[in-house]
C-alpha cells in the first residue's frame, strides 16, 4: 500500500463527512496526533483501525488498501449503506429545541415523584407530634395527595415522552448527520459542558447533603417529629438532585445521539440489533 494514496483517500472522504482531525481521532479512539500524522503521510493505521475507517466511511477495505481503487467507489457508498438514515440540519434543531423545552417539565415531574411521599410522612408524623390531626385524617389527606402529585407526574412524563418518540430512532439507528450539522451539534455540545458539569455537580452535592437534616434530627435531638422532618427534607434535597441530573442528562443526551458518541455508538447500535435478532 502506498502510504501517499492512503493519505489522498483518507483525506477525501473525511472533508466528505465534514470531520476535523479530533472528530475522526474521537470515532477511531486515537489521539489527533495519530490522526496528523497518518494525513502527513508520516504513518499508516494499524489493520483495525482500517477497518475501523472502513466502517466509518461506509467503504470497502479495498479502497482503502489498493493504489488502483477508483476514487469515485467511496463518495456515495456512505449514502447508501443499508440501514443508514440521513438527518438534515433542520430535524437536529428540532429535535435539540425540543429537548431542551422539555427537560425541565421532565426534571419537574421526576421531583414530584420523588417528593410525594413526604406529605403523607409529614402528616402522619404531625398527628402523633399533636392531636390537632387524626391519624385517619392526616393519612386520608397525605394519600391524597400523594397520588395527585403522582398522577400529575406521570402524565407529564407520558405526554412529553410522547413528543420525543418520533425521535427514537437516534437511540436505535445508524443515522448519517448532513453537511453541516455535526459542526452545529459539537458548538451546542461545548457550549454546554460548563453547565452540565455545574448541574451534575451541585445535584451531587444536593444529594450528599440531604442526609445532614436527617442526621442533625437524630443526634441533636430526640424528638420523633424532627427526626420524621429529616426525612422529608432528605427527600427534598434527593429530589432536586435528581432533577439537576435529569436536566443536564437530557440535554447532553440529545447532543450524543446526533453524534452517535458515548452509549449511542454505531458499534453500540449494532450490538442491540444482533441481540434482537
Amino acid at each position: 500500500m502506498n502510504a501517499d494514496d492512503f493519505v489522498r483517500k483518507n483525506c477525501n472522504v473525511k472533508e466528505k463527512f465534514g470531520w476535523s482531525q479530533e472528530e475522526l481521532a474521537e470515532q477511531l479512539g486515537v489521539s489527533r496526533q495519530s490522526v496528523s500524522k497518518w494525513e502527513l503521510g508520516a504513518a499508516i493505521p494499524d489493520l483495525d483501525k482500517i477497518l475501523r475507517l472502513s466502517q466509518l466511511f461506509g467503504v470497502t477495505t479495498d479502497y482503502l488498501l489498493k493504489d488502483d481503487a477508483p476514487d469515485d467507489a467511496c463518495l456515495d457508498s456512505h449514502d447508501e449503506e443499508p440501514g443508514t438514515r440521513s438527518v438534515s440540519i433542520e430535524e437536529a434543531n428540532a429535535y435539540m429545541e425540543l429537548v431542551k423545552s422539555i427537560s425541565g417539565k421532565m426534571a419537574n415531574a421526576i421531583l414530584l415523584l420523588i417528593f410525594s411521599p413526604a406529605i403523607l410522612i409529614l402528616l402522619m408524623g404531625y398527628s402523633e407530634y399533636k392531636a390537632v390531626l387524626g391519624e385517619n385524617t392526616a393519612g386520608g389527606i397525605g394519600i391524597a395527595v400523594l397520588l395527585a402529585l403522582v398522577s400529575f407526574g406521570v402524565s407529564v412524563i407520558i405526554y412529553n415522552g410522547m413528543k420525543l418518540s418520533k425521535y427514537e430512532y437516534l437511540e436505535k439507528e445508524i443515522i448519517s448527520l448532513e453537511y453541516g450539522v455535526q459542526g452545529i451539534v459539537k458548538k451546542n455540545k461545548a457550549g454546554f459542558e460548563d453547565r452540565f458539569r455545574l448541574f451534575i455537580t451541585v445535584g451531587v452535592a444536593f444529594c450528599i447533603f440531604g442526609v445532614v437534616p436527617l442526621f442533625v434530627a437524630g443526634v441533636m435531638t430526640e424528638d420523633d417529629f424532627a427526626s420524621v422532618c429529616g426525612v422529608a427534607a432528605l427527600l427534598l434535597f434527593v429530589a432536586i438532585g435528581v432533577n439537576l441530573f435529569v436536566r443536564a442528562g437530557m440535554i447532553n443526551g440529545s447532543y450524543n445521539k446526533l453524534l452517535q458518541v458515548d452509549d449511542f455508538t454505531i458499534h453500540n447500535k449494532k450490538s442491540i440489533k444482533k441481540q434482537h435478532r
